[in-house]
């Protein structure tokens, strides 16, 4: 049997989808494999249904901490199996709409099951053969499993299991201290879960280090974090976990909890894929390793999103597949990739965002900046919240007054610093933003703030 021939062949179907879809609506004959559900890790197991389920955790932190506003709620009751019943459903409905949509596209094909390449640009799945012209592997990444004695004997949760959970641990331990293991310890404790969160080095490490230590502190109040400290030992009887702690000074304390979820990053999903038959290679990590085209090391073939490590977010992917489908498929041209001011934002409470340099990588380029700081409580909406760890942290060039990073923590941070992204991504300055006029008394008005006082400490330089 021939293999068949494609235009386009995408290996994943999450970010993957920003080039096959509109590559076949130009006409091309294109094919996508997904081994999973459509829809890709964002949609099925990431930040669509996490964010549904952090929503819920939101509305019941408000009411727990009303009375912050002097308002007494009778109390309430979580229907959690009902809740996540409810996320799962919608999210297996949206997944379920997407092969309607590309049985109607007769340039599209669709083939579910595991690709393995079998030559340069040429995959086997489920039998089948698949060559073509341009190839883009787009497989993203799965929880990484660290080495813990007994663990691979016991029932414990990933991030992709806990989305699922129908039935509410009353003790949970998350091992873990970034993104994911904050957001779901969060969500968790919310809505009633007493938690533990054990942390091998620092939270969110990957932060700024004036948010990171604020962060570390805030959020005590959603668990008992174990900073520096990591599980060497785990059982499970009898429905009772029992876990073995060992802190930075070699103490060990034993946990027992009716839930265990490990959440301790990520590794990419390039182990499968037989890479070394296509040519292509990939970092000691398995990341693919790509340039600044997203080319790997094979003759039309490039790879983004996840499984290149470049930036582990949706967004970021969205960007490459676009720039991909762009620069390869529909306008072909030799323009390397700008990812421009890349933003990120941690979706738990307080919710964290940033964009650009953090302070310490400022101090380490050597860069000569100054800093605009401004608490939420220092404005009119900020006292409104009775906001008591929120602030706005910009970093401003010196010579040139261009902002090259910002960093936030407090209520809406996500949505705070979208004004700041555009600013830096047109290459604008502090004035800018100074020029902006702020609707009075939004809560935006504290960037206003945090500016205003890097102009004044330009202005006394």
């Amino acid at each position: 049997m021939h293999p068949r021939h494609y235009d386009v062949l995408v290996i994943g179907s999450g970010g993957g989808t920003k080039i096959s879809t509109p590559a076949s609506r130009l006409g091309l004959k294109a094919a996508i494999i997904e081994k999973d559900r459509l829809g890709g890790t964002c949609l099925n197991r990431g930040c669509i249904p996490s964010k549904m389920l952090i929503h819920a955790a939101e509305v019941a932190e408000q009411i727990r901490t009303a009375d912050r506003y002097n308002l007494v709620p009778a109390g309430f009751e979580v229907d959690f199996q009902a809740l996540v019943q409810r996320v799962s459903q919608t999210i297996d409905e949206e997944s379920d709409s997407i092969l309607p949509a590309y049985r109607r596209n007769d340039n599209l094909d669709y083939y579910h099951g595991e690709a393995v390449f079998t030559g340069e640009r040429q995959v086997t799945v489920r039998g089948v053969t698949l060559t073509a012209d341009k190839v883009y592997i787009a497989t993203g990444s799965r929880p990484r499993i660290p080495n813990i004695k007994g663990l691979d004997k016991v029932p414990f949760l990933t991030s992709t299991e806990a989305l699922r959970l129908e039935k509410q641990p009353k003790r949970l331990v998350v091992l873990g201290g970034g993104y994911i293991a904050t957001e779901l310890a969060f969500y968790f404790s919310a809505l009633g879960s007493d938690v533990d969160l054990i942390v091998r080095s620092t939270m969110i490490r990957a932060e700024d280090g004036q948010v990171r230590e604020a962060f570390e502190k805030a959020f005590q109040r959603h668990a008992r974090v174990h900073l520096h400290s990591n599980i060497d030992q785990v059982s499970y009887e009898n429905g009772v976990y029992t876990i073995s702690v060992v802190n930075g000074d070699g103490k060990h304390q034993t946990i027992e909890a009716d839930a265990l979820l490990i959440a301790a990053g990520v590794v990419p999903n390039s182990d499968r894929l037989n890479l070394a038959a296509a040519g292509v290679k990939t970092d000691a990590a398995g990341y693919i390793t790509v340039d600044d085209h997203l080319r790997t090391s094979a003759p039309n073939t490039w790879a983004l999103g996840d499984v290149v490590g470049n930036y582990m977010f949706r967004h970021s992917v969205n960007v490459e597949g676009e720039y991909l489908f762009e620069t390869t498929v529909a306008n072909p041209h030799n323009r390397p990739i700008d990812y421009g001011a890349m933003p990120h934002a941690v979706f738990t409470s307080p919710q964290v965002a940033g964009v650009g340099l953090t302070e310490e990588e400022a101090k380490a380029q050597g860069a000569d900046y100054i800093v605009g700081f401004r608490n939420y409580s220092a404005s009119a909406m900020g006292m409104a919240l009775r906001s008591e760890e929120g602030f706005v942290k910009i970093l401003v060039d010196r010579r040139d007054r261009k902002i090259i990073g910002c960093h936030i923590i407090g209520h809406e941070a996500s949505v705070l610093i979208h004004q700041v992204i555009t600013l830096m991504q047109m290459k604008g300055t502090l004035d800018d933003l100074l020029a902006t006029t702020f609707i009075h008394p939004a809560l935006n008005e504290i960037v206003r703030n945090a500016a205003r006082d890097a102009r004044d400490k330009l202005a006394k330089a």
